[in-house]
């Protein structure tokens, strides 16, 4: 063998390993329950690492009955907010656990693997 030939049978292995954790980081991705929130509290979203909405609390102190066209534009923006928020750190969550896997594959895919 050349020094410069691949090792088809070691990037296999190395392949269905990186396929394996991939398929880990997901599920955990998935079974994540990541909170953002708004309004010192007053809003608070809940999201999976995916970034999909699975729960949203309003504080029933942010309501003003006396001012509904008011209250109804605060809580939007700290529903808002809080999606946001939750949603950043679930992109964060995204990159600590999928991030290594995609520096295994040089960050560039196959493309950055020798011999491809």
């Amino acid at each position: 063998m050349n020094p410069g030939d691949v090792n088809l049978q070691q990037l296999l292995e190395q392949a269905q390993l990186m396929q394996q954790q991939l398929v880990s980081a997901q599920q955990e991705l998935n079974d994540a329950q990541i909170e953002g929130s708004a309004g010192g509290g007053l809003v608070t979203a809940v999201v999976n690492g995916s970034g999909e909405l699975l729960e949203l609390k309003i504080d029933p102190s942010v309501i003003d009955a006396g001012d509904a066209q008011d209250t109804a534009d605060t809580i939007a923006d700290l529903v808002i907010a809080a999606v946001r928020d939750a949603v950043r750190a679930a992109a964060d969550l995204q990159q600590e656990k999928l991030g290594p896997l995609a520096q295994g594959l040089g960050g560039g895919g196959l493309g950055q693997l020798p011999g491809f």
